[in-house]
């Protein structure tokens, strides 16, 4: 009896060896999940984002108190507006003294001017020693550096007043406010960011296994749960030559978040609705078979 057990289970164990390699051999030639998808468009992970140098973070140059901010959250702004003020009022009294100074300093130069001509043509007529003649020469020197010290001041508060003022560089919507009028702000903090809405692509996630079939100019279907039953259509204007570790966090919490990926660029080919941030899924269309 104990044989036969042994002999029936020795049977069993080679016939699941043999089902096991007729599946592996099986699994070789059968395609593997993304070349089976390929024909059908690659599936693709997206978020709305802006052109680079389309956003941009706005701080301030230096230390002060916040006076004024001149616009809110949705508003437009063009380059160079001023959308934000720090307190400049000790600044500005400053920048007063250093120009008085300035004009005393070209006072001070004409009258040395007109001391060394005077003193030039006495000495040529042999009244004034050489001595007086040098002492001329060098009090105009001294006079000239005076007033280049005093308009290097005044360029230097011109440059300080100005950093209080900050301004616009670029042209765009403001959608992000990061601090209050009253506020004691340190140098580079967050005053506003900017964005142009008007330049908006998509970056999406393809999968690192679908590389061979993505190809730039390939068109893309866009969608958005945001809007149920509608899409807009779009162009791969870009595809990077490295790959990178995901950024979006998937959908399905079943699905890995170490995945390799493909932060493709895709240009929308039509006007949409979507809004900057807003997350998309895409379908892409993959280049023909040589």
């Amino acid at each position: 009896m104990t044989l036969f057990v042994v002999a029936l289970g020795g049977v069993g164990l080679a016939g699941m060896t043999i089902l096991q390699a007729r599946n592996a051999e099986r699994a070789r030639h059968e395609p593997r999940p993304a070349e089976a998808a390929a024909p059908g468009g690659v599936a693709a992970e997206g978020r709305v984002v802006t052109y680079p140098g389309s956003e941009v973070v706005v701080g301030t140059e230096r230390n002060g108190r916040l006076v004024r901010l001149v616009h809110e959250e949705g508003q437009t702004v063009r380059r160079g507006d001023l959308i934000a003020e720090l307190e400049s009022d000790e600044l500005r009294a400053a920048l007063g003294e250093d120009r008085a100074r300035v004009e005393e300093a070209k006072a001070e130069v004409r009258l040395a001017e007109a001391t060394l001509k005077r003193r030039a043509g006495l000495a040529a007529e042999g009244i004034i020693a050489a001595h007086d003649l040098d002492q001329a020469t060098r009090d105009l020197d001294i006079a000239r550096a005076r007033l280049e010290t005093a308009r290097a001041a005044v360029a230097r508060d011109e440059a300080l007043l100005r950093k209080t003022r900050i301004l616009a560089p670029i042209s765009g919507t403001v959608i992000g406010r990061h601090a209050q009028a009253g506020e004691t702000l340190e140098s580079g903090q967050r005053v506003f960011t900017l964005a142009d809405l008007t330049r908006l692509r998509i970056e999406a996630e393809a999968h690192e296994a679908d590389a061979a079939v993505l190809q730039v100019g390939a068109a893309a279907h866009i969608t958005c749960e945001a809007f149920p039953g509608r899409a807009w259509r779009g162009r791969v204007e870009e595809i990077p030559r490295s790959v990178t570790l995901r950024r979006l966090k998937p959908q399905d919490p079943g699905r890995p978040t170490d995945t390799r990926i493909l932060a493709v660029k895709v240009a929308f080919a039509e006007e949409t609705p979507l809004k900057l941030g807003a997350t998309v899924e895409l379908k892409i269309e993959p280049s023909p078979e040589p």
